[in-house]
């Protein structure tokens, strides 16, 4: 129905007599005016699993919204571009989906948006329906120890950064000019890193690390890695897939303690099947005679038991020289056993010390309720706590834990609790003028705001290096470089 017909129609029933059946033909018209351009209109902060899975589900939960994705870096993808190791090419083709999804004309990626910066939570809220925060957990936690800002002790976020080619992380310098590196923490991320340090150059020469880091490993004479857990072998924290790629490493061995596994050896079978599958694998490398890799002079290990109470400096104080753990015993009931500090301890010589003991995501704009113990915003189910119309997803709602794919539960929860919302007219979609667009709001300040196609021309570029050299991708890592190849 045209605008000009309504108000015709409208005028007409003005004449009438003040009846209850001529109000709400009034009504009617009135609501078809002020709709006709109100569609729900979205804004989810981040371009990583959780903010592209979250508009997936929007999507397909609604065939009338459009969303608008804004990333603080010029490109898109996050965690798949910049966490996922060089040598998990498979880990992302989930890149492919998320394509399909931005090319399909309902969602509108805008890169190089710093929200908290360029434009504030608030803003953002008069210019949209719904605001989806999503922008994930770009900190570390910290150890807490003396020595723990020593030259040579990085955070394994860091550490993934610089080889993953993230710009921020670009100028980090690793110290591998020494044989033996200590890594607290036994996740995938360690394992991540761990690996990156111990695999044969060949092999990295053919993914897409960056060149730079390439270079340096090259160099490395790192050819002992410790990996450290204070608590045991039933509390290890990664995944069999990442597990059996270290014990198979290629010119590397693995070193687990017998002693370490002599008391769970006879249990492994009562176990449930992902954590019997796990302990397995660690129990058979531990009593398995070591292969004879021949040539191999590097090996990994893990550490049980243990927690680092000091960064050990050099005679000159200014570098890491070791490692001080204290040994633990564990306590408490099966299935939530804690770490107690045995007053036994040990030093490890090193020259690098890596922190992989977790992420924690930081509030971008004082007017969001954030939880910074937990690192988290402040909700439930993914609705922000006093706060209508804003929403969060992904490691900024729930913690930084579970891999890629844990995500898309996350935000299958939050979109269906905002679809419940505008379902239910808690929310209720605003018309707004075309001057009232993320694009033109953000050129007025001075942004220069990235679209997918601009993307599309950064990821031309990154494969023609790649392939260039025989690699993927080479990825341009300076955001000042990536915009002038968008102008």
């Amino acid at each position: 129905m045209s605008k000009l017909l309504v108000l015709r129609m409208l005028k007409k029933s003005a004449c009438l007599q003040n009846s209850t059946s001529n109000r709400y033909i009034l009504g009617t018209f009135q609501r078809a005016l002020c709709s006709s351009n109100s569609k729900p209109k979205i804004c989810v902060v981040g371009s990583g699993p959780a903010g592209f899975y979250t508009a997936q589900s929007l999507i397909k939960g609604h065939k009338d919204l459009t969303i608008d994705m804004l990333e603080r870096l010029p490109v898109p993808f996050g965690l798949v571009r910049y966490g996922v190791a060089p040598d998990h090419p498979e880990v992302k083709n989930v890149i492919n989906q998320f394509s399909t999804l931005a090319e399909g004309g309902r969602l509108h990626f805008h890169g190089n948006v710093n929200v908290g910066k360029d434009v504030t939570v608030e803003e953002l809220r008069q210019m949209y329906d719904v605001v989806v925060l999503s922008y994930g957990a770009e900190d570390d936690k910290e150890l807490g120890i003396p020595g723990e800002h020593l030259d040579g002790v990085l955070s394994a976020r860091a550490f993934v950064g610089w080889y993953n080619g993230l710009p921020e992380d670009r100028q980090v310098n690793p110290s591998l000019d020494c044989d033996t590196a200590v890594i607290i923490g036994q996740g995938n991320v360690a394992l991540d890193v761990a690996r990156m340090l111990l695999t044969p150059i060949d092999i990295l020469k053919k993914t897409d690390i960056t060149q730079y880091s390439l270079e340096r490993i090259a160099e490395s004479k790192i050819k002992h890695v410790y990996l450290i857990g204070r608590r045991g072998p039933l509390q290890i924290a990664c995944t069999i897939k990442e597990l059996r790629e270290m014990v198979k490493l290629p010119e590397c061995n693995g070193i687990l303690h017998q002693k370490d596994f002599e008391h769970i050896k006879d249990i492994v079978a009562d176990l449930p099947r992902a954590k019997k599958r796990l302990t397995q694998l660690m129990v058979d490398t531990a009593f398995t005679p070591k292969e004879d890799k021949t040539g191999s002079s590097k090996n990994w290990r893990m550490e049980f038991f243990r927690s680092p109470t000091e960064v050990l400096p050099t005679q000159d104080g200014t570098k890491v020289a070791g490692i001080r753990l204290e040994m633990n015993k564990l306590q408490g009931e099966i299935g939530q056993e804690y770490a107690v500090a045995t007053g036994n301890f040990e030093d490890i010589p090193c020259g690098l010390v890596l922190r992989s003991i977790g992420y924690k995501s930081t509030c971008i704009d004082t007017t969001v309720p954030f939880d910074t113990k937990k690192g988290i915003v402040i909700n439930d189910k993914g609705r922000v706590t006093n706060i209508k119309g804003l929403y969060c997803s992904g490691w900024v709602k729930r913690g930084p834990q579970g891999v890629i794919l844990s995500s898309l539960n996350d935000a299958m929860e939050t979109s269906k609790v905002i679809l419940e919302d505008i379902k239910n007219e808690v929310i209720k979609p605003r018309h707004r003028s075309e001057r009232q667009s993320t694009r033109h709001f953000l050129q007025e300040r001075g942004v220069q705001c990235i679209s997918f196609d601009d993307w599309k021309k950064i990821d031309n570029i990154e494969t023609e290096r790649g392939n260039a050299v025989g690699k993927p991708r080479e990825k341009i890592a300076s955001i000042q470089e990536m915009l002038r190849v968008v102008k």
